[in-house]
């Protein structure tokens, strides 16, 4: 029904009834129902043009001193995004004793429009002409606060709610003060709101649980989660989602499965929540079963995009591009993620071919590229060593494409320039980007300083690295890696000692290995306390001595201590890659592939030993460490080598259409290729690979972002 043929039946309430019919109504009761058909009129309007008949409607009737209309007016105004001070305050200036709804209406829209001062000052007004606020009042005034991050006037309000009395029960108000101190920064404040709070609602609950999970603090909030008596979706989703963004993928896994037992029903977050975990932790063990329950959900993947984009992810980091670029060719709509996961998919594993043509195909599309895709764009062109298509894309991203560089970007040009051998042009660069000091970029600096041996500018990189993250160990690690290489044992003594002094304890190198029934092992290096490590450690030695038959040595300069070869030899032998390897050819099916995990960078000799690895027991093994996947396959690893080498070489893997249907990818050999077509062979670095495990942690080894870093092996 129209706003117009609304009114007009409403219109014809007041005509007189047929004389048989007896309606033993008075004038206010028929007041009344026109205006509760008022009401229902006004949460049907949509522009403001249907409001403007509703308020003509509402003086034709001599409504417009009824408070309880004209605040749901007010309200819809406010809806609709009609400004406060150019129609609201001239209709509230016109009811002569506005109760303290209506002076609430007026103060909430401000209070979501702005200036919030200006809900301040009615507050002060309502409270001059002896008005008592409601409820609604002073959640309007601490969302206000919130708005504006003013805890200072947020106590303040919250000293009105104890002077006036009365709201000590009231549970909206104080689900509006935890949220306005734990937007402030002040957790505790809210907690401490909460523990008063003589009646709480699962708002109250939840409004904690996921303050602690974003401030890391997952004990809290599952003593919290614990505690709630009626846990409902929004609770478990926040369980689930704060583990998968604390890097605990195995316990939002737990809860996600507790969730489903439980009956209660998933939405698009909690799905993207537990996908998200399955993404980290990297096995393939989960990916067909939450497949399955978002198959069969109403968010399936190719209908809602939310999902589909994580799905694509999830794929991609366990290590399944194929299946992943088959979600992303099902899915009926598409925006920027998915393009974005995609691209990162292929890029992972060193598909840049394909990661670099579906960024032109986006482009052809309404889809227009963002901050993060230009992150991976210039990367791909950093590690195919194309300078001068680099600096082409960055000086005229924001001209052409509307996206304003942003210090990510500076730290991709300093990877670019970093890596070509431009050292001078990246300090140059460090020392004059408009944003100031950034880690990215002199980490850009730092790691090029290693791929290209200059000590001299690696100290002048780490000398700033110091300062802005002085208790990052990965810099010292690095820097002391260097001094190593270049043979500057002193210099490596005195990094050791500064970190010492810092207290500060190198990450262990951790892997993880997928074997049968999708059981995941864990192992550390120099590990020997596995139950099977005289197994373990006897597999290794065997084949060891077919890699050595075959022509491998070990790469001793991947020790970066003043030790003996013999010494050298014994660490290399129990990187925890090549542990993991061993138990994976012990409990793997022959020719199986074999994926292993890592939380930190794998090293030049692990790679040449899984290079070797590859062809000798003619299995495919997947690394994924901190930085990509390498896919090993017949003594070649996708990545080309090129990680372990100044410049690139020619020979390597990249993902090509198949077929010319464009449906499936294929691995094709880069050896004919054209100088340009080589950014097939390199790979793309994901800066949208947002795991935090670049730190050791118990679940899982997913990639960390390495936009202008580099990271230490097991060593």
């Amino acid at each position: 029904m129209s706003t117009i043929s609304a009114l007009k039946r409403f219109a014809s309430l007041q005509q007189p009834l047929p004389a048989r019919v007896f309606v033993p109504y008075s004038q206010l009761q028929q007041q009344k129902i026109l205006e509760s058909h008022l009401i229902s009129v006004l949460h049907e309007c949509t522009t403001l043009n249907q409001l403007k008949q509703v308020h003509a409607h509402i003086y034709r009737k001599h409504l417009h001193q009824c408070c309880y209309l004209v605040t749901k007016f007010i309200r819809m105004l406010t809806k609709l995004h009609v400004p406060i001070h150019s129609y609201s305050r001239l209709v509230f200036q016109q009811v002569n004793n506005p109760n303290p709804f209506l002076w609430t209406a007026l103060i909430r829209g401000y209070a979501v429009q702005g200036p919030f001062s200006e809900s301040i000052r009615l507050y002060c007004c309502m409270r001059k002409q002896g008005i008592d606020p409601v409820s609604f009042t002073f959640s309007a005034l601490f969302k206000a606060c919130g708005a504006i991050l003013d805890v200072n006037l947020g106590s303040q309000v919250h000293a009105q709610t104890i002077l006036i009395g009365g709201f000590a029960s009231d549970v909206f108000v104080g689900n509006t003060m935890i949220n306005m101190y734990v937007k402030c920064g002040l957790l505790d404040c809210g907690r401490k709101v909460f523990d008063e709070m003589t009646e709480r609602d699962v708002i109250s609950w939840t409004e904690l649980i996921v303050a602690y999970a974003r401030n890391g603090d997952m004990k809290s909030a599952g003593d919290l989660f614990d505690g709630l008596p009626m846990k409902d979706m929004v609770a478990w989703t926040a369980m689930v989602n704060g583990f998968a963004q604390n890097a605990m993928p195995r316990k939002a896994l737990e809860f996600f499965e507790r969730m489903q037992d439980a009956g209660i029903a998933t939405d698009e977050v909690t799905l993207a929540g537990v996908i998200s975990a399955c993404a980290q932790l990297g096995a393939s063990k989960y990916t067909n079963w939450i497949r399955d329950i978002a198959e069969n959900s109403i968010y399936r993947p190719a209908n809602n995009v939310v999902v589909g984009s994580a799905l694509i992810d999830m794929y991609s980091k366990c290590g399944n591009v194929e299946e992943a670029y088959k979600v992303f060719e099902a899915m009926k709509e598409r925006n920027v993620f998915s393009y974005s996961s995609m691209i990162a998919g292929f890029a992972m594993h060193g598909c840049a071919h394909a990661a670099i043509e579906l960024f032109f195909e986006m482009l052809k599309t309404e889809v227009k590229p963002n901050h993060v895709t230009f992150v991976g764009v210039l990367t791909a062109c950093s590690h195919a060593g194309m300078v001068d298509q680099g600096r082409q894309l960055f000086a005229t991203m924001e001209e052409c494409y509307g996206v304003e560089p942003t210090s990510d970007h500076y730290a991709c040009m300093a990877d670019l320039l970093g890596r070509a051998g431009h050292l001078e042009e990246v300090l140059h660069l460090a020392e004059t980007m408009p944003m100031g000091p950034h880690i990215g970029v002199w980490g850009a600096l730092l790691g090029a300083s290693q791929i290209h041996g200059n000590p001299d500018m690696a100290e002048i990189a780490a000398s700033h690295l110091f300062e802005l993250e002085p208790d990052s160990i990965g810099n010292y690690i690095l820097l002391s890696n260097i001094y190593a290489s270049a043979g500057r044992w002193g210099d490596v003594s005195r990094v050791r000692k500064m970190m010492r002094e810092k207290k500060l304890k190198k990450n262990p190198g951790c892997s993880w290995v997928e074997v049968k029934k999708g059981i995941i092992q864990e192992f550390f290096a120099g590990d020997a306390t596995h139950p099977k490590t005289s197994e373990i450690r006897k597999a290794l030695e065997d084949l060891m001595e077919r890699l050595k038959a075959n022509g491998y040595q070990p790469n001793l300069g991947s020790v970066p201590y003043d030790v003996s070869e013999e010494e050298k030899r014994r660490i290399l032998m129990t990187h925890s890659e090549k542990l993991a390897l061993a138990y994976g050819l012990l409990n793997t099916d022959a020719g199986s592939t074999i994926k292993i995990m890592k939380n930190l960078r794998i090293c030049e000799d692990c790679h040449i030993f899984m290079c070797a690895a590859s062809k000798i027991t003619e299995r495919k093994i997947i690394v994924r460490d901190n930085m990509r996947f390498h896919h090993f396959t017949g003594g070649a690893c996708s990545c080309g080598s090129v990680w372990y080498k100044k410049g690139h070489g020619r020979k390597g893997y990249a993902m090509g259409k198949a077929g010319g249907t464009g449906k499936m990818f294929a691995i094709v050999m880069l050896s004919s290729f054209t100088e340009a077509e080589q950014i097939a062979a390199i790979m793309i670095c994901s800066h949208c690979w947002h795991s935090k495990l670049d730190r050791r942690t118990s679940t899982a080894g997913a990639p960390s972002s390495t936009v202008g870093r580099r990271s230490s092996s097991d060593v």
